[in-house]
């Protein structure tokens, strides 16, 4: 593994504790992608304080340095980096831990995603203003950088344009086809209409952000092969 000592961009996306006094620590940072961290005497003990005064959050712009020689490198440094995110509550807070989930369950570790880590910046920052299109742009985003992009204005077999008024089945080993049989579910099916406002990032309709969660979801559930995704329940209940 590399060190990297000097100080980068990075958010905490889990910690869980480790002995008596550390943290072990999923880190997204913008250099080296997801990382696996150990933070010793981060927790205190007794009447001893943290070494890191409770700075390792998550969604909490940081800036890292860390070294070592196998996958659980040592904790460095943890300073604030002077970005303003917005603090993350309710439902907002519960859309964080999705992305972060997301984050844990779909990257490799020490691949390095600087466009991916700069989506998930800007969509912390826009949870605020709308949840629904902030999940909606990095979900499309994450795709594409996992080597997923779904091509959204052509149709997969024939390459031929999408067109709003036909009717196409998402098969996720193809992408989208043409529906031709109408017993399809319609948990498969999407209008062009619609599938061409997903592709320009159109989100005027409510029936637009339904069809684009549903056609990000199946498109997802296929690259987490099971893995689950609890924090989609708390989004849920926290509606």
């Amino acid at each position: 593994m590399l060190n990297f000592e000097q100080l980068q961009a990075g958010y905490i996306l889990h910690t869980r504790p480790y002995r008596d006094t550390s943290l072990l620590i999923d880190a997204f940072t913008a250099l080296q992608g997801r990382i696996n961290l150990i933070a010793k005497a981060a927790r205190g003990m007794r009447n001893k304080k943290s070494r890191f005064k409770g700075s390792l959050q998550a969604f909490v712009p940081l800036l890292l340095s860390w070294r070592g020689k196998t996958d659980l490198m040592n904790l460095l440094n943890a300073e604030p980096n002077p970005i303003l995110v917005p603090h993350l509550t309710g439902k907002r807070l519960v859309c964080g831990l999705y992305l972060n989930e997301l984050l844990i369950r779909l990257l490799y570790r020490y691949d390095p995603y600087p466009q991916l880590f700069q989506a998930y910046q800007t969509a912390l920052c826009n949870l605020s203003d709308n949840p629904a299109v902030a999940l909606r742009v990095f979900e499309k985003k994450l795709l594409a950088e996992l080597g997923y992009a779904l091509n959204l204005d052509k149709e997969s077999l024939t390459h031929q344009e999408i067109l709003p008024h036909q009717s196409y089945q998402f098969i996720p080993s193809q992408g989208l086809v043409i529906c031709l049989n109408k017993s399809t579910s319609k948990q498969f099916t999407f209008s062009g209409a619609s599938l061409l406002a997903i592709h320009h990032e159109s989100w005027d309709t409510s029936a637009h952000l339904l069809d684009a969660k549903r056609l990000f979801r199946l498109a997802l559930n296929y690259l987490l092969e099971g893995k689950m995704i609890r924090s989609r329940e708390l989004i849920v209940l926290s509606r």
